[in-house]
């Protein structure tokens, strides 16, 4: 297959921010967002780009100061991303980062 130019075309791989339903009214009712993964992409970049699009999620996940609120969890490959490199862990095209909000009460 190729584009108009010519050039063959090559699908953009994606990654896909899957969020708990308390959230996707957030995101206009969506339960799973998508970023292009053209280059190195972090989980940084990636609420980054969450938030240029839906500012009222993107100040739900991350503080005033950037940083994960404490009551937000996210993971990348099964893994919670503080006990990796919090922010800065990396996110391979293809895969899935699941936010999951901890929930208090009795």
């Amino acid at each position: 297959m190729s584009c108009a130019s010519g050039r063959p075309w090559w699908p953009v791989p994606e990654i896909s921010l899957v969020l708990p339903s308390v959230l996707q009214p957030l995101a206009g009712g969506q339960s799973v967002l998508t970023a292009p993964a053209e280059g190195p992409v972090t989980v940084g970049s990636l609420l980054d780009a969450v938030a240029s699009e839906y500012a009222v999620l993107g100040r739900r996940l991350r503080d005033e100061t950037g940083a994960l609120r404490r009551f937000v969890n996210i993971y990348v490959g099964g893994d919670e991303v503080r006990r990796l490199q919090g922010l800065d862990t990396e996110v391979e095209p293809g895969q899935e980062v699941l936010v999951i909000q901890s929930v208090a009460g009795g």
